[in-house]
């Protein structure tokens, strides 16, 4: 289920003895551990709510809360944060977990506690009996990133409640500039609504005058600059953005790992795959996917390959060079323009 119907069903009936909550939205993690939080009373949060991240935390003391009888009160609720043992990547934990005990716990949970487990993975490991035993057993809250057009759909419906409307521009530059994370967007919407209050409308001013441009959008702009040769408009930008204390080797990594996304677009786009396909395939939200499909476009596959090449040789000379960054960077801009020309 998503989070709006889980919202719903916690007002008109009672809780499940145990959530499976996946995905990496914090903004939706965080509306639902506040809806579960807010079953208990101030007094009962104190005595009935555990937090557990496994990070730092055997398993074993979790199960060990959850299997608690509440303390005068009717419900216990266990939250359990960073459960590595559902992924592939569980060989990397450094603490040891009883999984064993998890399957027997999954399999008669007590009816006066709600445990809660917030995987905020992208995927879990299906093959594994502990995940497909704890996916029978639980009510799923899906909490992955939202599409462009949902995050458009929710922000609107906040604004609605807030009631805030907000100019289609507006709304439009907003979701450039956060590149539609419903995350940033609900960040940047406590200030624009306060800079609404008397007009109660967002406007396209307002956006532009308190949301700023992310590095990542600053470096798509780079991109199309390197691209197109310009070395004068690449040049200027990198310098503004050395100016904005970005280090070097930072921006290097997100040019290459830029380049390196529009080369997997292109490439996968050939063989068939569509917008949906490239976000699950290179683990991406849909609209960067969106905009790296628009900016490939433009783009000879060879050339992509080029740029992404000098990029990874311009990595090594920031790392073992004692020349200057900005100097090294325009060498590489040069040297591009000319073999490309």
């Amino acid at each position: 289920m998503d989070v709006p119907t889980l919202l719903k069903q916690l007002k008109q009936q009672k809780p499940a003895s145990i959530y499976l909550v996946q995905g990496t939205e914090s903004h939706l993690i965080d509306q639902v551990k506040t809806a579960l939080q807010k079953l208990l009373s101030s007094d009962e949060m104190t005595m009935n709510f555990g937090n557990y991240d496994l990070a730092v935390t055997p398993l074993a003391t979790a199960l060990d809360d959850a299997m608690s009888a509440p303390f005068f009160g009717e419900r216990r609720l266990v939250f359990v944060e960073n459960p590595i043992f559902l992924t592939a990547e569980s060989k990397q934990a450094k603490v040891v977990h009883d999984v064993a005990s998890f399957l027997t716990y999954l399999n008669d949970p007590p009816q006066t506690t709600t445990l809660v487990i917030f995987a905020a993975y992208a995927k879990l490991d299906e093959r594994k009996k502990v995940t497909k035993t704890l996916k029978k057993q639980a009510t799923l809250v899906d909490v992955q990133p939202l599409s462009e057009q949902q995050a458009q759909q929710y922000v609107r419906t906040y604004l609605k409640a807030q009631q805030l409307t907000i100019e289609p521009a507006a709304l439009k530059l907003l979701i450039a500039r956060t590149e539609a994370n419903l995350s940033l967007m609900m960040a940047e919407l406590t200030k624009l609504a306060l800079y609404a209050l008397q007009d109660h409308q967002i406007t396209l001013t307002a956006v532009q005058q308190l949301v700023t441009q992310s590095l990542e959008q600053n470096v798509f702009t780079l991109v199309d600059a390197v691209m197109g040769h310009n070395v004068a408009q690449a040049l200027t930008l990198y310098h503004q953005l050395v100016l904005q204390k970005e280090e070097p080797l930072k921006l290097n990594a997100i040019l290459v790992s830029q380049f390196r996304l529009l080369l997997q677009v292109k490439i996968l786009q050939r063989s068939g795959y569509s917008q949906g396909e490239l976000a699950k395939v290179l683990h991406a939200h849909p609209y960067r996917i969106k905009l790296a499909i628009n900016q490939a476009r433009k783009f000879q596959q060879s050339a992509l390959r080029q740029a992404y090449l000098g990029l990874i040789d311009l990595e090594y000379k920031l790392k073992t060079s004692q020349q200057a960054p900005e100097l090294l960077f325009q060498l590489f801009m040069l040297q591009f323009s000319q073999s490309v020309a």
